[in-house]
């Protein structure tokens, strides 16, 4: 069992856990919603999907991002998964953030979904 994230308290009153498999899922999400620069002693950790938010959606950005998510994942998740294809969509003041990704210690495919609401 990993502690899951965010991190808090469980009606035990210890830190709540994750299965593995919610771990990965929350480590996808802290390298695609932390911008770089924001943690003090990783200024590099994270990606830039957050400053990407309002930029015209069109295919030459949707690409860069693309490209931009899956250099930051495998970066930093590479040891743990082999990321696989990457979909980002932004429908009215939504964005869709699907990934496929491999784990390196069992060699199960795995995909998740990410939906924020934009401000």
């Amino acid at each position: 069992m990993q502690v899951a994230y965010p991190l808090r308290i469980d009606s035990r009153g210890r830190s709540a856990e994750a299965t593995d498999e919610q771990h990965i899922h929350d480590l996808i999400e802290q390298i695609l919603f932390t911008a770089p620069g924001e943690r003090v002693n990783r200024p590099t950790f994270g990606s830039a999907l957050r400053q990407q938010v309002f930029a015209p959606n069109n295919e030459s950005l949707a690409a860069a991002l693309q490209a931009s998510l899956q250099g930051a994942m495998q970066q930093w998740l590479g040891n743990i998964i082999e990321v696989g294809e990457i979909s980002v969509v932004t429908e009215d003041m939504t964005l869709r953030i699907a990934i496929g990704y491999r784990l390196r210690a069992t060699g199960e495919n795995r995909s998740t979904l990410f939906n924020r609401t934009l401000p």
